[in-house]
């Protein structure tokens, strides 16, 4: 156990360049299952559940070796289909070992994955689209999976979960005939895993749209490929900076077309954030003001799937609302456990209105002041986290561990930003 103690309104200025996706990572990790041949990942973050993840791959009798943020994977011997239960409930993608382990293994074990508690998080997507390529899945608590004839169906997912698109991306690649999904997920990290997929030699067509074909072929091979810089980090750094009054320049930032889904959100609470030269800049001495919707309606913000604003940056925009000047109506329409944690924003006197779980009213600028808080999940810890580098006095984060989950190096790094932040 560890916590972050911060000394805030310290102004967080300078260069940043964001580290590999986390959301994109992990399923990469599971998909080395798909080969005996090698898979080589470069730009792997060194986070918690990435730790986890491999720890899992090595008790199956995965080679795994790693140097920096290299990591090569060789899946040549299998020794063990059962995950181990601890480690499982550490983390929540080990449900992406079901459907490559399964696929290509012919069974698998798996306990019940863990995570954060953000809300309920359905396995029933995961489970249907399984048993439809022809994996049998039994239990309710321990869930076995086997591989009886694995052929190619048209699925249609009653609803666009990331996780189960990835899943079964990744067990039809391996299933005899043609496999389409209809209402799949789209987000860029699903798109990341597609292109690592199709490196190793998988037949995959629509990817970045919610309709995806997948032609199975008999082997995979092995590859090499590159991890895509991590969005959510991005505008986590981006609305510190914007929240401390800094001025930050954002090295590699990840594809413009996904950033505009983020950014434009944030302009919305007065943030301009200029394009130069493969960099995004981000100036200081910015107004802040909410922008206001035609007829000066108070405007909203909500997430869902994708194209729309990321549900694991609504924590962190909410934090930036109460230093903006106006008001913003939130809706988290994801997880219904996601806005709890507004309450420690209110103990530190943001002006935030809980109108039920899934809607907030945010007024600002509000004026926040230290204090002594628990990090509730990865998400939620890291605007905590800003929430505590804007306030007036000393702030002590407990169990910092949950946040290095998500965030490489988080102190080390705001810290060569100008942040006054240490770790006990």
């Amino acid at each position: 156990m560890s916590r972050f103690i911060i000394q805030g309104q310290k102004k967080l200025s300078g260069d940043y360049r964001p580290v590999g996706n986390k959301n994109a990572v992990l399923p990469m990790l599971a998909a080395c299952l798909l080969t005996d041949e090698p898979v080589t990942l470069h730009n792997v973050p060194e986070i918690r559940d990435v730790e986890v993840m491999l720890a899992l791959l090595e008790g199956l009798g995965v080679s795994v070796s790693r140097a920096k943020d290299i990591v090569t994977l060789q899946a040549g011997t299998i020794r063990r289909r059962r995950l181990d239960p601890e480690l499982c409930r550490r983390v929540r993608a080990s449900i992406l070992l079901a459907g490559p382990l399964a696929a290509r293994h012919g069974s698998a074990v798996l306990p019940p994955p863990g995570g954060d508690i953000i809300g309920r998080r359905r396995l029933d997507t995961h489970f249907n689209g399984l048993r439809a390529l022809g994996i049998a899945v039994e239990g309710s608590v321990i869930y076995t999976l086997r591989r009886r004839q694995l052929r190619g169906a048209d699925l249609l997912l009653d609803e666009a979960s990331v996780t189960a698109t990835e899943n079964l991306l990744m067990a039809a690649t391996l299933a005899e005939g043609e496999t389409t999904l209809f209402n799949a997920a789209c987000e860029p990290h699903v798109t990341d895993l597609g292109g690592l997929l199709v490196r190793m030699g998988a037949r995959i067509e629509g990817l970045g749209t919610n309709c995806l074909q997948v032609q199975g072929v008999k082997a995979l091979r092995g590859a090499e490929h590159t991890v895509g810089p991590d969005l959510i980090e991005v505008g986590s750094f981006l609305a510190a900076a914007a929240a401390t009054r800094g001025e930050l320049r954002i090295s590699n930032p990840g594809n413009p077309r996904d950033l505009e889904v983020i950014l434009r959100v944030f302009a919305r609470l007065g943030l301009a954030v200029e394009a130069e030269s493969g960099s995004l800049l981000f100036r200081a001495r910015q107004k802040r003001r909410v922008q206001r919707d035609l007829g000066r309606a108070i405007p909203k913000i909500e997430d869902g799937p994708w194209p729309s604003f990321p549900s694991d940056l609504m924590s962190v925009a909410i934090v930036l609302a109460t230093q903006a000047k106006g008001t913003v109506l939130f809706f988290e329409k994801m997880f219904e456990s996601r806005m709890y944690f507004v309450d420690r924003l209110i103990e530190m006197g943001a002006d935030i209105i809980p109108c039920d779980p899934h809607r907030v009213v945010v007024s600002g600028p509000c004026h926040l002041h230290g204090t002594h808080l628990t990090t509730p999940d990865i998400r939620a810890g890291m605007s905590l986290l800003i929430a505590a580098l804007c306030a007036k006095g000393r702030s002590v984060i407990e169990q910092a561990e949950v946040i290095d989950r998500g965030y490489e190096r988080i102190d080390e790094r705001l810290r060569a930003l100008g942040a006054d932040i240490v770790r006990e």
